[in-house]
């Protein structure tokens, strides 16, 4: 891990919402870009930094790719937003949004992740509260 690079990933506040976003779930950019309410192409230069910082794992089903948090970054994430005193008001709404995206992933254009579909060893590895 380079910690540039992962604090550079992580400094932008778009970046940080992808990051909780896919922190618990895999998602894919176009899901992304559903709850962020930008567009795929925005979305996908900000996975890009993440993923070069070697934060992501990946899978790619038919001709989407997914996105989730690698599990041994979990526990930085969890204690960078830990020492946040007030959270911003826009994650409670992309954590709803995403909630009603996965309800309606089954009748959508994304098939959904395999693999990284599996819950993590961990149960309680979401950032969210």
């Amino acid at each position: 891990m380079n910690p540039v690079e992962t604090c550079r990933a992580l400094g932008d506040p778009i970046r940080w919402r992808i990051v909780r976003l896919v922190s618990h779930d895999a998602l894919c950019v176009c899901e992304l870009a559903d709850i962020l309410g930008m567009p795929q192409s925005s979305v996908s230069s900000h996975v890009q930094v993440i993923r070069r910082a070697g934060l992501l794992e990946s899978e790619k089903c038919e001709k989407w790719t997914y996105f989730r948090v690698q599990a041994k970054f979990l526990k930085l994430f969890r204690a960078l937003e830990a020492g946040i005193e007030k959270p911003e008001p826009t994650w409670a709404e992309d954590d709803s949004k995403t909630h009603a995206r996965l309800t309606a992933r089954e009748g959508s254009c994304c098939p959904g992740p395999k693999q990284l579909a599996r819950p993590r060893r961990s149960s309680s590895s979401s950032l969210r509260s």
